[in-house]
């Protein structure tokens, strides 16, 4: 199955939600005012957002008016090119360190899909020919360690980890001195799955960002945030308590497959002014890669692929 069809599979609930729901009311029907609400209504129901469904609401009223959407039939093609359009300019590459050892440090709050996304983050890059230090600097929890541990080994990818209850940036300095040394291409970093109203866990990310700047200059290169699919626009408030303590670069949408939200990735464009920049689409460590607005779109739709 080729991650297109993973991608369409993965968003079948929120596809049912809005394209089916959207598909079933347009059938047939004329252009007017009543259609326009009830499609802002299926839009946000499907955690499109407000500023988002307004906009593209807005769009799809001028389309009509200027001949361009001519019966109900055409609404779901207008916006599947509405929404990737919204979308392509967010698509963003990894941010290399071109002098030496990348760093991305990720982040998340508990229950996340934080260690499933690093193992599937360390596959994707050792498919590129990169090399790869995993540091667990989530000391606080054993069973993380130990997992992360599994899967470095399992990917065959170098691993850093510290006792139970070490210092995180004491491990992280360790690991980005481990990865300067022996010119490691990526250094993943990972954190506690920290709840975003604890604020001395939050610090302690702030910290951890100090310490790594200071052995590998510019470090880290990436604060990738990994946001639960399910969360809808709860997801939101988490990532901007994150970004009071770390500089988040973009974002990692996990667990895709369990939710019908899928639309909060256009509120978190509007929102956060955030790319995201992998989906994680099931369990497996394959089911993930990088977010491409086209093949997205075409997903939450139900259409065929586009890109």
């Amino acid at each position: 199955m080729s991650f297109f069809q993973k991608l369409k599979q993965s968003l079948a609930k929120t596809t049912q939600v809005l394209a089916g729901r959207i598909k079933a009311l347009v059938k047939g029907r004329k252009i007017d005012d009543a259609l326009w609400e009830e499609v802002e209504e299926i839009l946000l129901t499907s955690d499109v957002g407000p500023d988002a469904t307004t906009e593209l609401v807005a769009s799809a009223r001028l389309a009509a008016k200027n001949g361009e959407i001519l019966s109900g039939d055409d609404l779901v093609p207008w916006l599947r090119s509405a929404v990737a359009a919204r979308l392509r300019p967010d698509e963003a590459d990894i941010r290399w360190n071109a002098g030496g050892t990348t760093v991305i440090l990720i982040a998340g709050v508990n229950g996340s899909g934080k260690t499933t996304s690093i193992a599937k983050l360390c596959k994707f890059l050792r498919a590129r020919n990169k090399t790869v230090i995993v540091a667990a600097c989530d000391t606080f929890r054993a069973a993380a360690v130990d997992q992360l541990g599994i899967w470095a080994k399992r990917l065959d990818v170098g691993f850093v980890g510290g006792s139970n209850n070490a210092d995180p940036a004491a491990v992280a300095f360790d690991a980005a001195e481990s990865a300067a040394s022996k010119g490691v291409d990526v250094l993943i970093v990972d954190t506690a799955g920290r709840l975003h109203t604890q604020k001395n866990l939050m610090d302690e990310l702030s910290k951890i960002t100090r310490v790594l700047g200071k052995r590998i200059p510019g470090a880290p290169h990436e604060t990738l945030l990994v946001l639960d699919g399910t969360a809808g626009q709860n997801g939101l408030q988490q990532t901007r308590a994150f970004r009071e303590h770390a500089n988040v670069t973009g974002l990692i949408v996990s667990k895709l497959d369990g939710t019908a939200k899928g639309g909060v990735v256009l509120s978190i464009k509007d929102q956060l002014k955030l790319p995201v920049k992998f989906v994680g689409t099931g369990e497996s460590a394959d089911d993930f890669a990088p977010f491409y607005a086209d093949a997205f779109s075409s997903a939450l739709f139900g259409e065929d692929e586009t890109r």
